[in-house]
């Protein structure tokens, strides 16, 4: 093995290490995806994705090259390591990758030329901190119009930096907002109890109780209640681990009123503004602009 100082690229993750802290980000990358899809000069776009698109396996236009398809959409995954800006959309333009339409590219394209105007976008790490592990956990229902199954998103931050998201699509039905909210909150549950985990592990502290954020008030009342009644009765047992967590006091649930919901942006396609606001909120950061700004204020 030889030291080769701090880390500053890997595997087209490009890392900044100084006193205040770390920043990574993944322009070259980003780069070299629009010119992969000859996207390079094309004009920019504020959004990923319409907020009110609603695409089917059955969509318009005629087929594209399935091969094309799928290495972008390779590619923009492998850019969800420091953009979780992206986790949605991405993750709901791979549903098409079998039998990819014109109008599904065209759901690409978009996401393409949004990146094209944030390419130096990153995550920073920040020195210090209470060293307190929060999550957020949220989920959409109805929006998916083809198989009725909602979106689970949560994002976990450890000192107030974020260190692991997740938009996931439910794996069961669920008959009401409560209910998706309530299983979105069991798999942030199981994903808290492992980074309790972890983090007492690496830090050789005991293993505190972490405080998952939700903004579903009956969903919470659910998940306090012991008791099993007539609206909960046919959710599949194993979502009522959460309640066990919050008995054992390993997680402590809160309400989050939803303009302070960071995983919002993980469970759906949300309108400009909207989306440019829960991106700040969640940490996503214009990093290159940051560098620049402070290298003309030194000169």
């Amino acid at each position: 093995m030889s030291d080769m100082g701090k880390l500053s690229y890997y595997l087209g993750i490009e890392v900044q290490q100084s006193q205040e802290g770390i920043v990574i980000k993944q322009e070259g990358y980003a780069g070299k995806i629009l010119k992969m899809a000859g996207m390079k000069n094309s004009n920019e776009a504020k959004c990923p994705m319409d907020h009110k698109l609603q695409l089917t396996k059955d969509g318009d236009g005629k087929l594209v090259d399935p091969t094309e398809y799928r290495k972008l959409i390779g590619s923009l995954r492998y850019l969800l390591h420091t953009r979780p800006d992206l986790s949605y959309p991405v993750g709901y333009v791979s549903k098409f990758m079998q039998t990819p339409k014109e109008c599904h590219y065209a759901a690409v394209k978009q996401i393409l030329r949004y990146l094209k105007g944030t390419t130096s976008y990153g995550l920073r790490f920040k020195r210090g901190g209470d060293g307190r592990l929060v999550g957020y956990s949220d989920s959409s229902h109805g929006t998916d119009k083809e198989d009725g199954r909602s979106t689970t998103g949560m994002a976990f931050y450890f000192s107030g930096n974020l260190i692991t998201w997740s938009s996931q699509k439910q794996k069961t039905v669920a008959l009401s907002s409560c209910e998706a909210e309530f299983m979105a909150a069991t798999s942030a549950a199981c994903q808290a109890l492992w980074l309790r985990s972890l983090i007492s592990d690496l830090t050789g502290k005991e293993a505190e109780k972490v405080l998952l954020m939700v903004d579903n008030e009956s969903a919470i009342a659910l998940m306090k209640n012991p008791v099993f009644h007539g609206r909960s009765k046919h959710i599949d047992t194993k979502y009522h681990f959460i309640r066990e967590c919050v008995e054992r006091e390993q997680i402590e649930v809160k309400q989050v009123s939803g303009d302070l919901q960071k995983a919002d942006s993980l469970t759906k396609a949300l309108p400009r503004i909207q989306f440019t606001e829960m991106r700040d909120l969640m940490g996503v950061e214009d990093i290159k602009s940051e560098a620049n700004t402070k290298g003309e204020s030194v000169g």
